[in-house]
């Protein structure tokens, strides 16, 4: 038996092994603990991509612990799916590559970044464990097991938004963040115990096959979009987010930002993967776009009177989930129609995930710039910054690079995924590309004021003898910033062979059904 059919589970072995050998390594000092950090993570990159590769060659990987099958034969003869099971495919796989990327970035530049505080062990042991928990929601096909990565996501999360805990900002963003989780994870464990009481199965693709649209599965859908859309940061879910992102350090929110992006994988899974076309009507299509108009049009008025530069990237956090909200919206629109799907629905589908993939990275930068902003200056305050082009080129850069993808200007990676979005959204009513457009124009708008504020007009006094941030921290942003123009260079490549794939996979609810259970149940 090959190596490669181990990748999901080593997926999560790596990061926990990191999480739980970290502070022992750090014992050998600084030195030891920046090489495994950067070990840990560089290793779990490649595997993202091993993983990534075998999808692409031999199809959907189903991965099953503790056996070779997925059901569990009683001496009767019944078959139950009662394994905890792994099921990747061309979509999470993906969202995959693109979490480790930002892992790594957010290592990279954690080196240095945190140099000048306290905790950094469990700071590391917190982070490895993050990613386990953002890799396991992202990779599990199990329904309860998904419950327990949200609690390790979460639980993880706490510790790291608090890490600087002598603000009492930190630990109010914390607190806040604790309670938004605990209320989801109460609502997603509800969700569990209506779909389990009506089937007595946990399995995803198990559930897929037999569900119907009764009382039971209507209340179970919509506690799980209430909470995942609260932790995806969807509005008026969004209170936790731009105090959360802004008092995290911002090698930390990086990763968060990924963690967000994990649970609208999850919202997608039970949306399309398990419910499918057994949803019966317009409601749920046209509530996901009405969240998604909603997210993208307060969030961006929300962000643009911001003058602490952090909050103001929380904001347009909100909108931007809107975009992919508004989105799935409309792809779960045109299903169960092969017209409508085959004229806006997989375009729209399209745009979802290649913007999911896009705001990881161009967003993700965009923190560590706000980061790197902060370890020079000593403030996130727009109005006492100025002047910083010319002593941090290389930040400068990259900040540029990052704002015209996320406000989505040609040829960027940004334009592409909301020029499909727009498309899509188009052909159900014109007002949802209104909104979408008119967001863009005050996303532009904004970045253009943090960008004269902080990196042009007059250098202040106290920045005279500022200089670019160190090495390490570069690097990290230099990570986002090469898969930005990866996207950007290439994107016929990247729809046709990564974005299209995933799009196929993620509305085809036979084909993830029929890779776990065959003939099944």
């Amino acid at each position: 038996m090959s190596w490669s059919v181990h990748l999901p589970a080593l997926m999560l072995a790596v990061p926990l092994f990191g999480a739980f050998s970290t502070p022992i390594v750090a014992l050998g000092g600084r030195r030891a603990r920046t090489i495994w950090s950067v070990l840990i993570s560089s290793v779990l990159l490649v595997l993202s991509f091993c993983l990534l590769q075998y999808v692409a060659t031999e199809g959907t990987a189903v991965y099953v612990m503790g056996g070779k099958a997925w059901n569990l034969t009683l001496p009767s003869g019944m078959a139950y799916p009662v394994r905890i099971i792994l099921e990747v495919d061309s979509f999470n796989s993906f969202i995959a590559v693109i979490g480790c990327f930002a892992s790594l970035a957010g290592v990279l530049f954690g080196l240095r970044f945190l140099d000048r505080f306290s905790g950094k062990i469990w700071y590391s042991a917190l982070y490895f464990l993050l990613t386990a928990g953002m890799l396991g929601l992202i990779l599990t096909g199990d329904l309860f097991n998904f419950f327990v990565f949200l609690e390790i996501a979460s639980v993880s999360s706490f510790g790291l938004i608090a890490y600087w805990r002598d603000r009492p900002e930190s630990i109010e963003a914390s607190f806040k963040y604790m309670l938004v989780s605990q209320i989801a994870a109460m609502m997603v464990l509800l969700a569990i115990g209506f779909l389990y009481g009506r089937y007595n199965l946990l399995n995803m693709a198990a559930v897929g096959k037999v569900i119907q649209f009764g009382l039971a599965e209507k209340v179970a859908l919509v506690f799980m979009i209430t909470a995942l859309a609260m932790k995806c940061g969807a509005f008026p879910m969004h209170m936790w987010m731009p105090d959360a992102y802004a008092e995290a350090p911002a090698s930390v929110t990086v990763l968060l930002v990924v963690v967000s992006q994990a649970s609208l994988v999850g919202l997608c899974r039970i949306v399309f993967s398990v419910f499918g076309s057994a949803i019966v009507g317009d409601v749920v299509p046209w509530a996901l776009i009405t969240l998604g108009m909603m997210s993208m049009f307060f969030g961006v008025s929300m962000a643009v009177v911001q003058h602490e530069v952090k909050r103001l990237m929380g904001y347009h956090s909100v909108s931007q989930v809107g975009y992919m909200l508004m989105a799935f919206g409309v792809g779960l629109l045109a299903m169960g129609d092969p017209r409508q799907m085959a004229d806006f629905g997989m375009t729209s589908m399209k745009g979802g995930i290649f913007h999911m993939v896009n705001y990881v990275t161009y967003k993700g930068l965009l923190f560590l710039v706000a980061g790197a902003l902060y370890y020079v200056t000593g403030t996130r305050d727009l109005d006492k910054m100025g002047g910083l082009a010319k002593r941090m080129p290389f930040t400068t850069f990259m900040f540029v690079i990052a704002a015209a993808a996320i406000s989505g200007i040609p040829p960027f990676n940004g334009f592409v995924s909301k020029l499909l979005i727009y498309e899509s959204s188009f052909a159900v009513h014109p007002a949802l590309s209104v909104v979408a457009l008119v967001t863009s124009i005050l996303t532009l708008a904004s970045f253009v004021k943090v960008f004269q504020t902080a990196f042009l007009g007059p250098e202040k006094k106290e920045f005279s003898k500022v200089k670019e941030v160190p090495a390490s921290m570069v690097l990290g942003m230099a990570v986002l910033t090469v898969v930005i123009l990866g996207l950007s260079l290439f994107p016929t490549w990247v729809v046709s062979h990564l974005v299209e794939p995933a799009a196929t996979a993620l509305v085809d609810k036979g084909a993830y059904i029929g890779a776990v259970l065959g003939g099944g149940i």
